[in-house]
């Protein structure tokens, strides 16, 4: 318990020294950072992203953002580089280097290959004085930052910041080329992300399992559907088979009698319900479920049901 307040205190002290440096870069988003993301967008081949030490864990990340998000990219390591991966990098792309201090001597190597090849380079540093930013193609600077490492020795804020640049490279250019869900889902085809961005029609009941009922319906034959469908629900239809109302668990409690099993469906039924279209996405299904608060949703086109899924189908999917 004793160490419990100096613990909560470093956490808050790394906390707000990290955003204090986060505020400062918006000055580094200007005509440079412009440039630097038309570059990409214009690059034919890939983007390699390259750095040393923690600065290459960063771009590993940057990397692996930027290919999920439309834009071709791989990691190579500055010192393996140096030992034949240059080869890797072709006259059509375009290499991103990251450095705090843009002083790193493993990075000597790529800076020439690319000079030698004419290949455009980009660099994420904070030292606007240091040969990566000399000779990159354009340079993306930073405020150079006071680490949160008491010491201010161990990169904290500055790789905090140099990952908010990547991220902020990725999202311009998936706006730029109108990057779509149906894009994403395809990049993600496996884990939650990729079952999130299911449209329902992939995973909706259909047909003959479908809970319905019509309007003069008696709720006898009502609850027989209910029971026999398994959803907690019936859908109520007109003679044009759209949905009109729906009959749950709930209606049924309240308004539960001697007289329910003669009553017709409209009697019973709520108006309106909550309805999908096929293209709705899982991750948005189960949003609009827990807000609404219902457990079962008809997926329709103009109001006529072709599908019904349940809140157990959607969060089996996603575990």
């Amino acid at each position: 318990m004793k160490n419990n307040y100096k613990i909560i205190s470093s956490a808050k002290r790394t906390l707000n020294r990290e955003l204090s440096s986060i505020k400062n870069l918006k000055s580094t988003f200007n005509i440079n950072f412009c440039k630097a993301v038309n570059f990409i967008f214009n690059t034919k081949g890939k983007i390699v992203i390259t750095g040393v030490g923690k600065s290459a864990h960063i771009g590993n990340k940057i990397s692996a953002t930027l290919t999920s998000t439309g834009t071709p990219s791989y990691f190579i390591h500055a010192t393996e580089a140096s030992h034949g991966d240059l080869g890797s990098i072709k006259k059509e792309d375009c290499v991103v280097a990251i450095s705090n201090s843009g002083e790193t001597s493993e990075l000597n190597n790529i800076i020439q290959f690319t000079k030698r090849f004419n290949i455009r380079l980009i660099s994420i540093t904070s030292n606007s004085k240091s040969s990566l930013h000399k000779n990159s193609s354009v340079g993306i600077l930073y405020k150079k930052p006071k680490e949160a490492c008491p010491l201010n020795l161990a990169p904290t804020s500055s790789t905090s910041m140099a990952m908010i640049i990547g991220d902020c490279i990725a999202i311009a250019l998936l706006e730029l080329r109108g990057f779509k869900s149906k894009e994403f889902k395809n990049l993600h085809p496996g884990g939650n992300l990729g079952k999130d961005l299911k449209n329902l029609n992939e995973v909706m009941h259909i047909k003959d399992k479908l809970p319905l009922a019509k309007l003069d319906e008696k709720m006898s034959k009502a609850l027989l559907t209910m029971t026999q469908k398994s959803f907690g629900c019936v859908g109520v239809v007109n003679k044009s088979k759209q949905i009109v109302g729906i009959i749950t668990d709930g209606d049924l409690r309240r308004k539960l009698n001697s007289k329910l099993f003669e009553k017709k469906a409209s009697e019973i039924m709520t108006k309106n319900p909550t309805l999908a279209n096929k293209n709705m996405l899982v991750g948005e299904a189960i949003n609009l479920m827990n807000t609404k608060k219902i457990t079962s949703l008809f997926i329709c086109d103009k109001k006529v049901p072709l599908g019904i899924v349940h809140i157990h189908d959607l969060l089996r999917l996603t575990s």
